[in-house]
């Protein structure tokens, strides 16, 4: 008989996922807007940054797609801490707006912790109101930031055990790391969290049955850190620009290359390519966590028109 380590590694599909996530979330609208209720969504985009505009045009897009009222609100990058902070205020009396996202980074002299914090914690779609972590850390109904969210959607859906699981969170971010950990507290796993100054941190990551990478660093975590059949869930979005370092993370691999020779860059996580072979189960760059953010953002948008509105839909 096999034994599972000589079995290949589950590759889990965050586009699938997210795409299930998203017809689920159309299905709600449709129940809402038999009531009545269209959820609104407004994005504030400071400035012209090209990557952002991309994401926040997704954005859009997606809410067009599931139903979802969306604005986009463009003030100039000159717009002062004030000025913005009176454009929150209006947004968060406004009944037909349930979300608010402010994208990040904002310029440098606008107070990005006083907007924040400015948003009223019903519409808090990016789940970052300290109101909203709070109600996270003490086990509470909150909205929770998306890419947490995300992770803890991929091991649910697919049929991964977190309850008495030994979880390993690298990083520790006030937006990924610090609520990955508490939902997967939450959620009855033994969670330890390591970051830059961890002693020894293979020591903790050997351990881990579930590991979750969101350290913002190229292929830190290699295959050696890693337990043979953890499930390894990569948060890291890293462009790498070094020919070397594509040929170090991707050796022999034409594709990878051919794409590099086409763009002069390529993308890899947080955990070099060779640990997935180690692995159980794991998410790939692009294609994994990231595929899930716009997916929970929707989800948010519509539980926070859900509670704010006192409905009765399905699932409320």
């Amino acid at each position: 008989m096999k034994t599972n380590e000589t079995s290949l590694p589950r590759v889990l599909d965050g586009i699938a996922i997210a795409a299930e996530i998203k017809a689920e979330v159309g299905l709600e609208v449709a129940r809402l807007k038999e009531q009545g209720i269209t959820p609104g969504l407004a994005v504030i985009l400071v400035g012209e940054v090209p990557a952002s505009q991309i994401y926040v045009r997704s954005k859009v897009k997606t809410c067009a797609e599931l139903g979802i009222y969306s604005e986009m609100l463009t003030p100039p990058e000159t717009i002062t801490t004030d000025e913005m902070l009176d454009l929150v205020a209006e947004l968060n009396a406004r009944d037909t707006i349930d979300g608010i996202l402010i994208q990040l980074p904002l310029p440098a002299h606008v107070d990005t912790k006083r907007l924040l914090e400015a948003v009223s914690p019903a519409k808090d779609v990016d789940g970052f109101h300290p109101v909203n972590a709070g109600r996270l850390q003490s086990g509470q109904p909150a909205l929770a930031p998306c890419t947490p969210a995300g992770i803890i959607e991929i091991l649910k859906r697919s049929g991964i055990a977190i309850a008495g699981k030994n979880a390993v969170v690298v990083g520790r971010s006030d937006i990924v790391g610090k609520p990955a950990a508490m939902m997967l507290l939450n959620a009855s796993a033994t969670v330890t969290v390591c970051h830059s100054r961890t002693v020894d941190l293979s020591k903790f990551t050997r351990e881990a049955e579930i590991l979750v990478a969101a350290i913002g660093r190229p292929g830190f975590i290699t295959a050696e850190m890693v337990r043979p059949g953890a499930t390894l869930i990569d948060v890291g979005i890293n462009r790498v620009t070094d020919a070397a370092e594509v040929e170090r993370f991707f050796p022999g691999d034409a594709s990878r290359a051919a794409g590099f020779a086409k763009r002069g860059s390529t993308v890899v996580g947080d955990i070099e390519p060779a640990a997935f072979a180690v692995s159980g189960a794991y998410t790939p760059v692009p294609g994994g966590v990231g595929a899930l953010t716009i997916a929970m953002l929707m989800q948010n948008t519509v539980t926070a028109a859900k509670a704010r509105r006192g409905t009765t839909a399905a699932g409320a």
